[in-house]
């Protein structure tokens, strides 16, 4: 059964809609892009009110109101289904069950009739001028804006029918205008009651964000170039198992559980992809990476941190008797209102006023988080009311924001702010957090190479290839050591390329003694040997050399044979015979069947990304394209009514 005081709401919603102007329009779609994903694309006005208004959108929608606008929401459609029960007819005497089991479900438990605004205020307690007034009149403007409830023509207000059904469950108290501030006893400290929980922070907030945002990108790349040399299989059941975590979290050079964070947030930005071999699933990077390898380092990190503003986990917290794990598909939906609400709780609290970070197990009730919490619950009520393990998830995911240069001090850092007004425009805070990266080192007597702040993927990559990286922080060094110059060697280079390529990017326009002594003298015995892919041979020029070689006890395991004064034939395959070669101390490079010595290069696995990057002026074409068409909606509604 149709009930046709429904089909009129959604023709006032599509009215609505189609008074809007094409910017206006594509605003809205932009807002609720994410939920209106999920559905087909709509091709008219009357889809895309029908989209808005559903059930399954209007879940994820109303996750996302604050007080004022979920209690606005909540008490028209109290009021009008209130008023439409009243008003339906009742059902005739001895009317069938079929009969009254319509009745039931089509007039009694929907919102199908108008609202005067001054009933609302009324039930709220907002009908004289004041703040309460002034944030029920801004709460109503604001579900007007983002198609949640619709003005009729009478100046009523229409809200989404089914709204009655999905607001039920949920005690939302008294009308409160405003964000409680926290309370005098929620700045004592924990440990010592009655006295100020901090005195005013040696660093600012800028200083902390910038210190933590420094390494984090630092991070991202190494775990990224990790996965790109040796992509990670995913357990059958899925996500990754525990040892591929602990062995990117060390490559990374950082803990498991903010490995397995980085790992969700760029699977989220599409820099890696889950894809499926013979083997099994396997995550490595897309071809999004290497463009994105080529970016300043505050535009890399942009797309990870607005990936975790959206993301449906959080991904450091692990409910009891559950295995850490990571790249798993997220379906905590209250996760994305959670952080917002937390955030814009932190973003009203003063430096100096702020408390430590919760620990992340049960928070203490009687600690700070359960007044932030009452904060936060105020900005959004349904992402914290009678959710289980709140307390929990709250404290992880404001050490996650810590560790993200967002909170500091117990309040929101400049980056924070930037995040909580738009996750999509980082850029200019993020630039200013990460100066550009260096192109020179400085490099020293002792065989290091010092960069005394970021290097730039060109420097770190030559870097990277010649010697190893020793330490992290603001200045990052490097070491040069036989086997590091032979790494580079086998790459193709030769010692006069290594050494020109280091003087270029030596910032003073030199290299010390040692270092070039270190290069000659490798250069000078690497290649003395070569294996050939003969299952496998060893060739010198150096007859003493390949007597020294057949004579070696540590490698006796290859079965070495001397077929020629300069010649040896291995038992074991030519990468074996390699490594237990290079194992002894000798310096041996690989040769191809017609003679020329082969470059060793790392493997660089890519994928496709799970996603098409999304064309940021698609809202805008289908606002227009729908706008195009709202006429022929018109008379299409108008027939329908008829």
């Amino acid at each position: 059964m149709t009930n046709l005081k429904a089909v009129e709401g959604l023709d006032t919603l599509t009215r609505s809609l189609a008074q809007r102007t094409p910017e206006q329009l594509a605003a809205l779609l932009t807002r609720h892009a994410e939920p209106l994903a999920r559905r087909p694309a709509p091709t008219r006005l009357r889809g895309l009110a029908s989209a808005l208004w559903s059930y399954e959108t209007l879940h994820h929608l109303v996750l996302h109101l604050d007080h004022p606008r979920l209690q606005v929401l909540a008490a028209t459609a109290r009021i009008s289904q209130d008023r439409a029960g009243r008003e339906a007819p009742a059902p005739a005497a001895g009317a069938d069950y079929q009969s009254l089991m319509a009745h039931r479900l089509s007039f009694p438990q929907l919102a199908t009739e108008p609202v005067p605004p001054e009933d609302v205020h009324a039930a709220l307690g907002a009908t004289a001028p004041g703040p309460a007034r002034t944030a029920a009149e801004s709460a109503l403007d604001s579900l007007y804006e983002d198609g949640l409830a619709a003005p009729a023509e009478d100046g009523g207000i229409v809200v989404p029918p089914r709204t009655p059904q999905l607001l039920a469950a949920h005690d939302l108290g008294p009308f409160v205008p405003h964000a409680p501030q926290p309370t005098p006893d929620a700045t004592a400290s924990p440990a010592r009651p009655g006295l100020p929980a901090t005195t005013l922070a040696p660093t600012s907030p800028y200083d902390e964000s910038r210190a933590a945002v420094a390494p984090l990108a630092a991070t991202v790349e190494r775990l990224l170039a990790s996965l790109a040399t040796r992509p990670a299989a995913l357990r059958k059941s899925g996500g990754l198992a525990i040892r591929e975590i602990k062995r990117l979290a060390k490559a990374a050079g950082t803990t498991e559980p903010h490995t397995r964070l980085l790992l969700d947030l760029t699977l989220a930005a599409d820099l890696i992809a889950l894809t499926r071999t013979p083997a099994g699933v396997t995550a490595l990077p897309t071809d999004a990476y290497d463009d994105w390898l080529t970016r300043p380092p505050g535009e890399r990190l942009a797309p990870v941190l607005a990936a975790w503003s959206a993301l449906w986990a959080v991904p450091t917290h692990t409910p009891f008797g559950e295995t850490p794990t990571a790249l798993v598909r997220g379906h905590d939906r209250h996760a994305p209102a959670l952080r917002y609400a937390l955030l814009a709780a932190l973003a009203a609290v003063p430096l100096g006023a702020g408390t430590p970070l919760p620990p992340t197990a049960a928070a203490d009730e009687q600690g700070a988080l359960p007044e932030l919490l009452r904060t936060a619950a105020w900005h959004r009520p349904l992402a914290l009311g009678g959710q289980p393990m709140a307390e929990d998830r709250a404290a992880h995911t404001l050490h996650e924001a810590a560790y993200l240069g967002l909170t500091a001090h117990g309040t929101l850092t400049p980056l924070g702010h930037a995040l909580l007004a738009d996750p999509h425009s980082l850029g200019e805070p993020l630039r200013a957090l990460l100066p550009p990266p260096l192109e020179r080192a400085h490099f020293q007597a002792d065989l290091t190479a010092v960069v005394a702040g970021r290097p730039a993927a060109a420097l770190a990559e030559l870097l990277a290839s010649s010697a190893d990286r020793e330490s992290e922080g603001h200045a990052v060094t490097w070491r040069f050591t036989p086997a590091s110059v032979r790494r580079a060697l086998d790459t193709g280079r030769t010692a006069d390329t290594l050494l020109d390529d280091l003087t270029a990017a030596s910032a003073t326009g030199t290299l010390p003694q040692p270092l070039d002594y270190l290069v000659r003298d490798t250069a000078r015995t690497h290649g003395r040997m070569r294996v050939l892919p003969a299952a496998c041979c060893i060739r010198s020029e150096d007859e003493a050399l390949i007597g020294e070689l057949a004579a070696h006890r540590a490698l006796r395991d290859l079965g070495l044979r001397a077929i020629a004064p300069t010649v040896l034939v291995s038992g074991r395959p030519p990468a074996t015979t390699l490594e237990a070669l290079r194992a002894a101390g000798y310096a041996p490079t690989l040769e191809s069947d017609t003679g020329t010595t082969t470059v060793e290069r790392l493997p660089a696995h890519r994928t496709k990304a799970a996603t098409p990057s999304r064309d940021p002026g698609a809202p805008l074409t289908l606002a227009k394209r729908l706008l195009g068409h709202a006429p022929e909606d018109q008379e299409d509604l108008q027939s329908s009514r008829a």
